[in-house]
């Protein structure tokens, strides 16, 4: 090749040099359309989504750190402590009215005082009464209550003498009228037949005792009363009440 056809060549490659330089700086300055890796929709999940930095936070955030890269995630905190109660809640509406009852027993209750004793001796130092018929000594008793009962008791000395088989009775009368609630009070001597001459001469003075319950008494003033009488089907004979000792009558109120 001559020298003079080699010129325009040498041209041609001097002006292409440069252009190529000038080409090859405006690519590595070229910046990517910045949604064109744009992860959008469900391109999220994929491996070749980029997701560019400040997208999906919050507009205060990328104002104060617009130029931070994401780090690594955490290690999860610690639980916090227990909050403190809340307020009380306002009182909740009252329900309604229940169903009405069934119509209630009448009851009444009756309240009694406590029992208090109530009783009564009447004592003769020498009764010495001798009478085989009628009355012998009585006691008057204040009853309180109707529902009562009445305890009653003589003591004293009791005898009977006589020559033929005979039959003494003792006994209370309240009011006048022996006791039917549920019996008479009531003791007896019996003496049988015996030889004329022992039978005259015995004269037996023993203690003795009558005392009973008597039921259906009123209540107020009671005259409680000792007799001596004969038995049924029997004579009489030679009686004696309260010789030469102490007698009494005790007369006690009792509960029923």
């Amino acid at each position: 090749m001559s020298p003079l056809s080699a010129r325009p060549l040498l041209l041609l490659v001097c002006l292409a040099l440069p252009l190529y330089a000038v080409e090859k700086v405006r690519n590595r300055g070229y910046r990517k359309d910045p949604d064109a890796d744009k992860c959008t929709g469900n391109d999220a999940e994929k491996a070749n989504c980029t997701r560019h930095f400040g997208e999906g936070r919050p507009d205060h955030l990328n104002n104060m750190f617009p130029s931070c890269m994401q780090g690594p995630t955490g290690t999860p905190g610690r639980e916090g402590n227990p909050g403190t109660n809340g307020i009380p809640g306002t009182p909740g509406i009252p329900g309604r009215d229940g169903l009405k009852g069934e119509k209630g027993e009448c009851i009444n209750e009756i309240f009694e005082e406590p029992w208090r004793p109530n009783y009564k001796q009447c004592a003769w130092s020498s009764l010495n009464y001798g009478i085989d018929l009628g009355k012998i000594a009585d006691c008057t008793f204040t009853k309180l209550r109707s529902d009562s009962s009445l305890r009653v008791l003589f003591s004293g000395s009791l005898r009977l003498k006589c020559k033929n088989a005979c039959c003494q009775r003792w006994y209370f009368t309240f009011n006048g009228a022996e006791c039917t609630g549920p019996l008479p009070v009531e003791s007896i001597i019996y003496l049988d037949q015996g030889s004329p001459e022992l039978n005259s001469t015995i004269n037996i003075h023993r203690t003795s005792s009558v005392e009973g319950l008597c039921e259906g008494v009123k209540a107020g003033l009671v005259d409680v009363a000792v007799w001596v009488g004969t038995c049924s089907d029997y004579p009489r004979g030679d009686a004696s009440t309260g010789w030469n000792s102490v007698s009494r009558i005790i007369v006690e109120e009792l509960p029923k």
